[in-house]
C-alpha cells in the first residue's frame, strides 16, 4: 500500500506530460479557483490563471484571454481539470515562446527545467556524494553486493531505481527515521514494491527536513540525475549537521555570552551556527576577516589554513600561509586535514572553485572530528529547561515526523515549541482539508506580540470542531502556552483525520471496496513477514505509539 495514492488522469498522454507534485500543485490551484464562483468557465480562466508561475508571470491577462479565446470559442463551457490541464499546457508552451524558452513539445517546461538544473550539479559533486555512501553504507547487509560505487560512473543512478539505497541513507542521517522491515528488500520488485520504497523515502525525506519540490516517485524511477543528486545533497547535509545544536553539542555555548545569546543561536539554522562556530575560532588566530559564506570567503584556502592552525597546531605546515597560490595552499590544507584524520570528500579545485555544498560539508566534518570547544560546559541555567531526547515522548516524535512530511513552510523541531504561533498547524489544516482556513485572518511569522499568536491559535481550535474534534477545555492559548498533554490530544485528532481521509481515497480507489482494520493489519503483517520477523499484530488494541 502507497503512502499517498496519486492523482489519476484519465488520458495517458496528459497524465505523462506532469509529475505527481506538478499535479497536486495543480489540483490544488484548480480548485481554488473553481470555489470562488461556485464553478469555473473558459472565459474564467484568463484572470484565474494569474497566480500560476510562467503563465501568470510572463503573460498578461488579455494576452492570456485572446490566446484562449482563439483556441476555444465556446467561453461559457464549464472548465474540468483536465481541460484545465490541457489549457495550461499550452498557455506554458505559448509563454515559453515568448520568452525564448526552447519548447519542443506541450511538455517543454519540465524538460527545460530539468536542462536547466541537470548543470548545477558538478560531476565532482557527485563523486563526494559516492564516497559519502561508500563510507557509511559499507557494511550494509542488503546493499554490500552494490557497493563501492564507483564514483566516475552513472551506477548511482541505477542503484537509487528501487528506492532502498535512498531509505538507508536516511536512516544514516537520522537513525530510526524508517523501520527498515517497511522496505522493500526483494532482488527484484514490482512495480508496486518499487513505488511503495519510493513513497517511504520521499515522506521521510521531508520528515527530516529535506525540501522535496518536483520530485515524484517517476522521477527516481527515470534516475533523473539531477533530482536524485538534489535529494541525497539533503539527506547528507542533514547528518553532517546533526551535532549542530545544543542538545548534542552543549559546548556551543561557549559561542555566547549570555541567556539571550543563547535563544538567538537555538533559533539560528545549523549551517548559520556552524559559520558562528567557524569564525568563533579564527577568531583565535590573526585572520581578521569574517567568514560569511562557504563559497567565495574560503576560496583562497586561507580560512582554512588558520582555522586548522588553531585547532590542531601539531600538524600545522609553516609553508600554508606563505604560499602565494591559493590552489597550492589549498592542496597544503588538505593534507594538514588529513594528518587530523578528519575525512574529507573535496579536492584542492573545489576549494578554490568555491563549491558551496562541498566546503560546507569540509567545515562540518572538521567540526564532527575535532571542534575545538571546552569540555567544561557554561553553567548557563538556560540549558538546564532544555528537553533531553529521552524526555521526549514517542507521540511527539511521530507528530513531529508527520507534520514535518506534510512538505509544510518551516521544518519543526519539537511540536511543543514550534507550534505555539500556531502558523503551522494552521499550514497543516489546509494541507489535510484544503482550503479549510481563513488566511486573511492569519497573522504570518515572525510573529511578537502574544495575542496575534492567540488569534491563529484560535483559529486552530475553531477549524478543529468543524472537523468534529474532541476539543472540551481546550482554547487556543493552551496551545500559545505548550500545554503537551492538550497539543498532543489535537494533534492525534488531526493525524486521525488525515488518516481517515486518505482510507476514503483508497476505497475510492479500489472500486468502492472498504477499506478495514483487517484489510490494514494483513498489510502490516505481511510487511513484517517478508523481513523475516515473526513478530504480528493481531488487533490495534494491543498497538500503541
Amino acid at each position: 500500500m502507497a503512502g499517498y495514492v496519486g492523482i489519476l488522469v484519465s488520458d495517458p498522454w496528459l497524465q505523462n506530460q506532469f509529475t505527481q507534485v506538478e499535479l497536486r500543485s495543480l489540483k490544488t490551484h484548480f480548485t481554488s479557483m473553481r470555489r470562488e464562483s461556485g464553478k469555473l468557465t473558459v472565459e474564467d480562466l484568463a484572470s484565474r490563471m494569474s497566480r500560476l508561475k510562467v503563465v501568470g508571470e510572463n503573460l498578461s491577462e488579455q494576452e492570456r484571454a485572446d490566446f484562449i479565446a482563439d483556441l476555444y470559442p465556446n467561453l461559457k463551457d464549464e472548465v474540468d481539470f483536465e481541460f484545465f490541464l490541457k489549457v495550461y499546457l499550452k498557455l506554458h508552451a505559448h509563454a515559453s515562446a515568448r520568452t525564448g524558452s526552447p519548447a519542443k513539445n506541450s511538455s517543454a517546461f519540465l524538460k527545460a527545467a530539468t536542462t536547466t538544473l541537470l548543470h548545477t550539479i558538478s560531476e565532482s559533486e557527485k563523486a563526494s556524494y559516492v564516497a559519502h555512501i561508500n563510507n557509511y553504507l559499507a557494511q550494509d547487509g542488503f546493499l554490500n553486493k552494490y557497493l563501492p560505487i564507483n564514483p566516475s560512473s552513472n551506477d548511482l543512478f541505477e542503484i537509487v531505481k528501487d528506492g532502498v539505497l535512498l531509505c538507508k541513507l536516511i536512516n544514516v542521517a537520522v537513525p530510526g527515521t524508517i523501520d527498515e522491515r517497511a522496505i522493500n528488500t526483494k532482488r527484484l520488485l514490482n512495480p508496486w514494491e518499487r513505488n511503495e520504497n519510493h513513497t517511504l523515502c520521499l515522506n521521510s525525506a521531508k520528515a527530516i527536513g529535506c525540501t522535496v519540490v518536483n520530485i515524484g516517485t517517476q522521477d527516481f524511477i527515470e534516475g533523473r540525475r539531477h533530482l536524485v543528486l538534489g535529494l541525497i545533497s539533503q539527506i547528507i547535509k542533514i547528518q553532517l549537521l546533526a551535532d549542530l545544536n545544543l542538545k548534542k553539542t552543549p559546548q556551543l555555548v561557549e559561542l555566547v555570552d549570555d541567556s539571550k545569546d543563547v535563544e538567538e543561536l537555538m533559533s539560528l539554522p545549523p549551517e548559520k551556527i556552524l559559520l558562528r562556530w567557524m569564525n568563533f575560532q579564527l577568531k583565535k588566530s590573526p585572520y581578521k576577516k569574517i567568514v560569511s559564506n562557504f563559497s567565495t570567503d574560503v576560496k583562497d584556502a586561507e580560512a582554512y589554513a588558520h582555522l586548522l592552525n588553531v585547532l590542531a597546531p601539531e600538524h600545522s605546515n609553516p609553508s600554508t600561509l606563505t604560499v602565494k597560490d591559493p590552489f597550492q595552499r589549498a592542496k597544503l590544507v588538505l593534507e594538514h586535514a588529513d594528518r587530523m584524520g578528519c575525512k574529507r570528500y573535496l579536492t584542492a579545485k573545489d576549494i578554490v572553485d568555491g563549491s558551496p555544498n562541498l566546503n560546507l560539508a569540509f567545515v562540518a566534518h572538521i567540526f564532527q572530528h575535532r571542534n575545538g570547544l571546552s569540555t567544561q560546559t557554561k553553567q548557563i541555567s538556560f540549558l538546564e529547561t532544555l528537553p533531553d531526547d529521552a524526555q521526549v515522548s514517542r507521540e511527539e516524535r511521530v507528530f513531529r515526523f508527520w507534520i514535518n512530511s506534510l512538505g509544510n513552510s518551516t521544518y519543526i523541531d519539537n511540536v511543543f515549541e514550534d507550534l505555539r504561533n500556531g502558523w503551522i498547524l494552521l499550514e497543516t489544516l489546509d494541507k489535510v482539508s484544503p482550503g479549510i482556513v481563513n488566511w486573511k485572518i492569519a497573522n504570518r511569522p515572525p510573529i511578537k506580540l502574544p495575542f496575534k499568536k492567540v488569534e491563529n491559535c484560535n483559529q486552530v481550535v475553531k477549524i478543529g470542531k468543524q472537523l468534529k474534534f474532541s476539543l472540551v477545555n481546550i482554547a487556543g492559548n493552551d496551545i500559545v502556552q505548550g500545554n503537551k498533554k492538550l497539543i498532543l490530544a489535537y494533534l492525534w485528532q488531526l493525524m486521525r483525520y488525515n488518516i481517515l481521509q486518505l482510507l476514503k481515497n483508497l476505497r475510492f480507489h479500489s472500486h468502492g471496496k472498504e477499506i478495514t482494520d483487517v484489510d490494514i493489519l494483513r498489510w502490516a503483517n505481511t510487511k513484517v513477514s517478508d523481513s523475516g520477523s515473526q513478530s504480528r499484530m493481531d488487533s490495534f488494541k494491543v498497538f500503541s505509539l
